[in-house]
Parts: structure tokens; C-alpha cells; sequence
């Protein structure tokens, strides 16, 4: 603004009148006296303000929870897991009877176990106690013979034992199964990239550690059968699988059961396709096996489990759920991120492809409600990355975005169950490596556990996006989800809700909770990377603290850091965690 003015060469006396010209600068001034006032005040429109380069600005973000009804309510065992017929052939299924790796697992439970995988049409079952020195194996004599030896004497030592059999392998003795385990990791890789598999024999013994395992860790067996058995018709050979059905009633194990794995690539990897209408009889034909076996004459029966639902794979689902749609107590399909490439740990940061499985679930959903509205679909099988994993990613804090964002999504979108592959095997995609120590991916199932109920719950912000929807994202890369809290976690009383947050920002982010949520104590569960790794560590933090295993071979206690009631929640940049907001006594929260 600009103002001409004449000024007297000599100044008025005090009682003289001032310039008529002074009136428009005095109107100046008192404008921007007010503009200044304003903006201060917390005026809707401060005047714009130049901002140095790279300065973002701070937005408080507005958090609410809808408490009087649930959106959704999934499965008790929403976080499950799943173990890969391969330990079998690299000799890890010995060792499923260690104290540390049954500690571990019962971490996770209650959860369902699933026995499948790639090698699951190429198992073959043996009703034979077999001696553990009939086994092959890689390596010179003296190596095989000192593993022999010692599997034998465990066994022995198990055998003994009542109700749970659990182990103490020697270190020497673990050592020798982690040299065999890393010869038989390149076979294996070889098999899948080749896709080309060797059978694979399972026998009684074998049956019995891995039923003993699930039951001594709280976990329901669900096994996958072999469904490329067929007869010359192409109709379902279901002799070895009788075979084991029976040995299985037996013992009077509680199983649920699977037919077949990723029906959709049979045509690749055995040269023999089948359609959908065909795999439902095949389990209309397992039903019917079933059902005269009085302890299995009710066991559930999942599937058709295929893959990723492209084009010809929906046209099986189509044919499948025409036939045994009714036939099934769940839908199930897999999932994999990331297939075939090279990954970088930002991959995992990439919000697209956190989105991808959001489509995925569409399309099943559409298949299965158009022939079973509101039949239970579970995903089975998800995995960060192909081919076993990546190294220093897929086992990194960096892979937990994923795989908290999946468990997120997947309640939000009504998928009654995940089971996450693999709890403990070869490869990188597991929970628990193989010296039996928790990877990244395993702390944040325990918190998820110990912290996360059933029940999902609407959650309403404001402050980033025009038009708040509840459960979904705010602009991709904050995203909050909101359960009631598990009723098995005794420190919380019934009412109380738990938010989990996954911050993919490059700065902090400031929510503050409001409506039935202001002014609550909360407890904070903050998982970052712990070391200088960053985001490709393989260990974590909580609140600061590392996790590790105690001594003694038990969980360490999860202890939160309690915020003072009413203060604004700061989310440390491309970080996750847990908040549970005490004693808001949400209807929804108080009742089971």
C-alpha cells in the first residue's frame, strides 16, 4: 500500500488540528493492529505466511471411536498361523517339541495351526513308526550318524513322557540340524523356482510331533490333504488321506481339514489341471469320508484356498462354490505382496502396495456372496514376499507395515481369520528364525494378541481429509484402526478400546483424541527398530526398551508407558503402535 502525503515545513503546535493526510496512515496502522489481533486469537484466516523450504506444517489430527456397536466382529482366532510341510524334509519338524519354540507359539494363542503349503500335493502319508536312521539326508557319515543318533534318543526321551512332550535339545545337537536345515535350503529353493517338487513321506511319528506341538501351544490343527492324487477319471484318489484320517481318530485328534494347495497352478506343476466344479466334488467326496469317523463326523472343512483371484482363478472359485459352496465352513485364498522382483526396504513403505489387498478381498466376496451371502472367508497364506522372502527385509522391522496394515484391513473389510505364513520354517517370511528367536514380525503379533479383541470398531478423524469414512485411511499414510480391547488381557477392564496406528510419514504426527475418548489415560506401545540398522533391523523396541526372551526361556512382559490423561498423542515418524484408551466403558466393549 502506498500513501503521498505533503507535510508543513514547521510542526503544528499540540493544539493544533493534525494533517488531514495522517487520517488514511492511522487507518493503515489500525488494520494491521487488527489483522495482527486476529491471527493471534486463533482467527479462521490468518494471512498467509511464508514458510522456509522443507518446513512442514503441523496439523492436529481429531480422533473418535463410534462405542455403542461394533462394524464388525471377527474370529477369536483372527491371527493365525500356518507351518510348511518343507520342515519335514529339512528336518526342522524334529524340533517342534522345544521348550522355546512352544513358548513362542503359545504366545500366539488361541490361534489355528495350518499344516500346508506348496509341498502339500506331494505328501505322502505312512502309517510306520519309522526310526529316525531310515531317513536320508546330505552330509558325510559321521555327521548323519551323530544326527540320527540323537533325534533317536529324543524320541526316546519323549516317548516317556505324559500329556505335553516337551525337549531340551543340546546346542551341539541343534547346531548339526541348522547345518543339515541350510544344504537342504537350497533344494528347496531350487524345487520352487523350477516348481518342479519331490514327494514328500510323513509318517505316524511325524504326525504325532506336529499334533503334539499344536496341542501343548493352545493351537487348533487344520491339515491340508493331498489333492493331486487322482484317479485315471481325474476324480480325487483319497486313500492316503483315508489312511491318515483314520491313524489321526485313532489317537482321537481334534483336526479340522484342507484339500489341496493353490488348486489354480496344478496344470504347472503336475500337468494335470483341475476345474472348479471338480475340486468341489472332490470335497463333497471328503465330506463324505468324514462323516462316518465319529470323532470327525462334525470337523470343519476349509478351502478351495487358491491364489492370487485373477481371471482364471475366479472362474475356479465360480465353479467351486457352485458345487461345494455349502459344503465348506470357510472360503479361503492367499495372498502374496510381493511376487518375483527384486524389493527394497521402501517397498514396504509404499502405500499402493499396501492397497493392493483391499481389491483382492472385493472380488472373493463378490464370488462368495452371490451363491453363500455371509459365508466366513479367511485369508490363508499371507506372505510379504515370494520365494521364501528376502533376506534382511521380509525378516525386518521394515516388513511389520504390511503385516500390522493387513491385520488392520482385513478386520475392517470382514475377513473372519488371517493366517500368517510362517510361523517357523526356511526362508525369510517367518515369525521365529532358526536359532528360535523372535523376528520383528513376531513382537507385533504378540502385541496384537495380547491387546487386540473380536470386535472392530468405526473410527472417525478429522483434520487431514474432507470427508472422515469410517475405518479407512487418512491421505494413505496414517492409518488408524480401533478394536475393543481382548477380554483375555486382565489389566484392562471391559470397556476400554485399543487404537493401532502405522505412521509411513517422514515427520510426527499429533492426534488428539476426542468425544467419548477425551480426556482418557492411555497406555502407549510403541514398536521401533532397535540397533543401527533402522528399518532393516531384525530386533525391536518397545517404549525404548529392547525385546528379547528372558533367560529362563519366557516372554519378557509387555510393559506400556502410561500418558497423562488428555494429552495429544505424538506418532514418532514411519513408526507402529498400540494406544489403549482405559475405562471409556464403550457399550460395545463391555459384553462378548
Amino acid at each position: 500500500m502506498r500513501v503521498l502525503c505533503a507535510f508543513p515545513e514547521a510542526m503544528p503546535s499540540s493544539s493544533s488540528r493534525p494533517p488531514a493526510c495522517l487520517a488514511p496512515v492511522a487507518l493503515f496502522l489500525a488494520l494491521l493492529l487488527h489483522l495482527f489481533l486476529s491471527s493471534q486469537a486463533g482467527d479462521r484466516r490468518p494471512l498467509p505466511v511464508d514458510r522456509a523450504p522443507g518446513l512442514k506444517e503441523k496439523t492436529l489430527i481429531l480422533l473418535d471411536v463410534s462405542t455403542k456397536n461394533p462394524v464388525r466382529t471377527v474370529h477369536e482366532n483372527f491371527l493365525s498361523l500356518q507351518l510348511d510341510p518343507s520342515i519335514i524334509h529339512d528336518g526342522w519338524l524334529d524340533f517342534l517339541s522345544s521348550k522355546r519354540l512352544v513358548t513362542l507359539a503359545r504366545g500366539l494363542s488361541p490361534a489355528f495351526l495350518r499344516f500346508g503349503g506348496k509341498r502339500t500335493d506331494f505328501l505322502q502319508f505312512q502309517n510306520l513308526r519309522n526310526p529316525a536312521k531310515s531317513r536320508g539326508g546330505p552330509g558325510p557319515d559321521y555327521y548323519l550318524k551323530n544326527y540320527e543318533d540323537d533325534i533317536v534318543r529324543s524320541d526316546v526321551a519323549l516317548d516317556k513322557q505324559k500329556g505335553c512332550k516337551i525337549a531340551q535339545h543340546p546346542d551341539v545337537m541343534l547346531e548339526l540340524q541348522r547345518e543339515k536345515a541350510a544344504q537342504m535350503h537350497l533344494v528347496l529353493l531350487k524345487e520352487q523356482f523350477s516348481n518342479t517338487y519331490s514327494n514328500l513321506i510323513l509318517t505316524a511319528r511325524s504326525l504325532d510331533k506336529l499334533y503334539n506341538f499344536a496341542d501343548c501351544s493352545g493351537l487348533h490343527l487344520i491339515f491340508a490333504l493331498n489333492a493331486l492324487r487322482r484317479n485315471p477319471n481325474n476324480s480325487w484318489n483319497s486313500s492316503s488321506a483315508l489312511s491318515l484320517v483314520k491313524y489321526s481318530a485313532s489317537k482321537k485328534y481334534n483336526i479340522s481339514w484342507e484339500l489341496g494347495n493353490e488348486p489354480n497352478n496344478y496344470r504347472t506343476m503336475h500337468g494335470r489341471a483341475v476345474n472348479g466344479s471338480q475340486l468341489g466334488k472332490d470335497y463333497i467326496q471328503l465330506k463324505s469320508l468324514l462323516q462316518p469317523i465319529r470323532i470327525y463326523s462334525r470337523a470343519s472343512l476349509y478351502g478351495p484356498n487358491i491364489g492370487r483371484p485373477r481371471k482364471n482363478v475366479i472362474a475356479l472359485l465360480d465353479g467351486f462354490m457352485k458345487v461345494a459352496g455349502s459344503t465348506v465352513d470357510a472360503v479361503t485364498w492367499q495372498h502374496c505382496y510381493i511376487d518375483g522382483r527384486v524389493v527394497k526396504v521402501m517397498d514396504f513403505l509404499k502405500t499402493r502396495l499396501l492397497d493392493t489387498l483391499s481389491d483382492q478381498i472385493r472380488k472373493i466376496q463378490k464370488v462368495v456372496n452371490t451363491y453363500t451371502p455371509g459365508k466366513k472367508i479367511w485369508l490363508e497364506g499371507v506372505v510379504t514376499t515370494s520365494a521364501g522372502g528376502t533376506n534382511n527385509l521380509s525378516d525386518s522391522y521394515a516388513a511389520g507395515f504390511l503385516w500390522l496394515n493387513t491385520l488392520g484391513m482385513l478386520a475392517n473389510q470382514g475377513i473372519d481369520v488371517v493366517i500368517r505364513h510362517s510361523f517357523f520354517d526356511h526362508g525369510f517370511n517367518h515369525l521365529v528364525d532358526q536359532n528360535f528367536n523372535p523376528l520383528p514380525d513376531y513382537w507385533l503379533s504378540l502385541l496384537y494378541k495380547r491387546l487386540i479383541g473380536p470386535k472392530v470398531l468405526a473410527v472417525h478423524v478429522a483434520g487431514l481429509q474432507r470427508k472422515p469414512r469410517p475405518g479407512r485411511v487418512i491421505r494413505d499414510k496414517l492409518r488408524i484402526y480401533a478394536h475393543c480391547t481382548s477380554h483375555h488381557n486382565h489389566n484392562y477392564v471391559r470397556g476400554s478400546i485399543t487404537l493401532f496406528i502405522i505412521n509411513l510419514h517422514r515427520s510426527r504426527k499429533k492426534i488428539k483424541l476426542a468425544g467419548t475418548l477425551r480426556d482418557k489415560l492411555v497406555h502407549q506401545y510403541l514398536l521401533q527398530p532397535h540397533g543401527q540398522e533402522g528399518l532393516k533391523s531384525k530386533a525391536v523396541q518397545l517404549n525404548g526398551q529392547p525385546l528379547v526372551m528372558v533367560d529362563d526361556g519366557t516372554l519378557p512382559e509387555l510393559k506400556p508407558r502410561p500418558l497423562r490423561a488428555g494429552r495429544t498423542l505424538v506418532i514418532p515418524p514411519v513408526t507402529m503402535g498400540f494406544y489403549v484408551v482405559k475405562n471409556v466403558n464403550a457399550l460395545a466393549c463391555r459384553y462378548r
